[in-house]
Formats: C-alpha cells, sequence, structure tokens
C-alpha cells in the first residue's frame, strides 16, 4: 500500500528546529560531493566540517551534532576512520547516518557496509537498489545508480528498519522513509536533479542534520527529504539546465520557509 505523503506542518516545524540549532554535522563523505554538500548545509542552515584523518576524527565526532559516513569513494584508510569516527559517536551518542553508495556490486564497500549496519546507525538513506543490496536482495545497481523504483524496495526498507532500529529512506521520482512500522512518501523533485553530481549525497548530510533534532526522528529524517524535493522543484522551473540548476538549487534552500513548504 502507498504511504501517505508527509505533512506540511510536519515538515516546516523540522525545518525551524534545524534553523534555531543550526547542528554541526560531520561529514565523512565522498570525494566528488564535499563542496557541493557543504554548500547545502551552510544554504539550510546547517554547520559542514570534513574530518577524515583517523585520529582526528574520533576526537570530532563526539564535538558535532551528528555523523555522516559515505562510501562513495572509500578505501581501505578511509574506512579505519569511518570506523573509530561511528565508535566515537556511538560513545557519546551522536547519531550518525550511512549513504551505501553503490553497495551490493563490489566486494570491499558492500562487506563495509554489512560490517557497520551492526554498529546502530541512526538512519539509512540510499537509493532502490542500494536499500535492496543492503537487505540481502539483490546484487545492486548500476554503480551509484538505481536499477529498481523507490516503491518497490519499500518492503526491504521495512526489513532493514527492523533489523537495525534505523530509520531507512529510500529515495528515487518518490521518496520512502520507514521506522520499519509505520512510513511517509515525500513527492516532488525531477529529473534535472539526477543530473548534477551530488544531490543525493547531500541529502544524506542534510539527513544527518535532522538526526540530532529534537522530535520524531521519522519525521526529521521525511522532511529532510521534503526540503530537496521541494528545493529542487523550485530549481528546476528557473533552470535552462545543470549549469544553472545547481546556483538556483541553493538559493531555494536558503529561502525556503513554512509558507513554501506548505
Amino acid at each position: 500500500m502507498q504511504p501517505d505523503l508527509l505533512p506540511c506542518h510536519r515538515a516546516a516545524s523540522v525545518l525551524q528546529n534545524l534553523r534555531l540549532s543550526s547542528p554541526l554535522v560531520h561529514c565523512m563523505t565522498n570525494d566528488v560531493v564535499q563542496n557541493f554538500t557543504a554548500n547545502v548545509l551552510l544554504a539550510l542552515g546547517a554547520a559542514p566540517a570534513m574530518v577524515i584523518e583517523p585520529e582526528e576524527a574520533a576526537q570530532f565526532s563526539p564535538l558535532a551534532d551528528s555523523l555522516l559516513i559515505n562510501v562513495g569513494t572509500l578505501t581501505a584508510d578511509r574506512s579505519r576512520a569511518m570506523l573509530v569516527a561511528i565508535h566515537a559517536a556511538n560513545a557519546s551518542s551522536t547519531p550518525w547516518v550511512f549513504d551505501p553508495v553503490a553497495v551490493g556490486g563490489l566486494a570491499f564497500r558492500t562487506q563495509f557496509a554489512r560490517d557497520i549496519l551492526a554498529l546502530c546507525p541512526a538512519a539509512v538513506r540510499g537509493n532502490a537498489s542500494e536499500i535492496l543490496a543492503l537487505a540481502g536482495e539483490t546484487a545492486g545497481g548500476r554503480g551509484v545508480d538505481s536499477t529498481a523504483d523507490a516503491l518497490s524496495a519499500l518492503p526491504a526498507a521495512q526489513h532493514l528498519a527492523q533489523l537495525t532500529g534505523a530509520i531507512v529512506a529510500v529515495t528515487g521520482e518518490i521518496d520512502y522513509v520507514t521506522d520499519g512500522n509505520n512510513a511517509w512518501a515525500i513527492a516532488g523533485g525531477g529529473a534535472l536533479m539526477t543530473r548534477v553530481v551530488g544531490t543525493g549525497c547531500a541529502l544524506s548530510a542534510v539527513v544527518a542534520a535532522c538526526c540530532s533534532l529534537p522530535g520524531s526522528r521519522l519525521d526529521n529524517v521525511a522532511s529532510a527529504c521534503r526540503f530537496m524535493k521541494l528545493a529542487g522543484e523550485q530549481a528546476i522551473a528557473v533552470s535552462r539546465g545543470p549549469g544553472s540548476f545547481s546556483p538556483a538549487f541553493l538559493d531555494a534552500l536558503y529561502l525556503m520557509n513554512g509558507e513554501a513548504l506548505a
């Protein structure tokens, strides 16, 4: 059954909390998207930090409000840094979010993903193929691209949420966010968002920011998806292509308010 759409007033409340608290997000993300991810967080009112040296990562995670683990450009050294950051975050009750980029098709990252899933992420955000692969149902998609639609992966997302205790967001033309029992659907965005590097990875950073906020974590993660979908819609409306989309997208995030979310 199709989940209900996230109510507008819930997303507006989460946006207000985000801007009031300006959470510091420790982003251990891939090399391709660091600049865009930082700008997305800043536009929404959060604060980014990219700390990847293992000794510093372990020291910094407890100081941040949340941690993002994105395995897009995973290396052996980076995997060790990520592990110590996760353990430090868990020791200080700092929520961390996992973005399983291209998991399923490549053995090293897939094994690493399965190892860290046991370390209690607050949320997991991936496309349909990545979520299906994490749940052990497929071998993954075509690199970072999904070969399945999001609704078909919702049962796997629900199962994964029940196994891990995490909120699981499976993103696509419509996003679905579940705690294993309840789910929200988030519509919006558009195809142009797939022609710019980093929108999905940046969404995971916004999910991490929202996981640090009070209230329902299910609502908080779904609201992160709503912010990005709405900004994507607004940017597409005034863009001629990928080159003009990115600045319009950042402007839309910066100017977003409760009235626009409604």
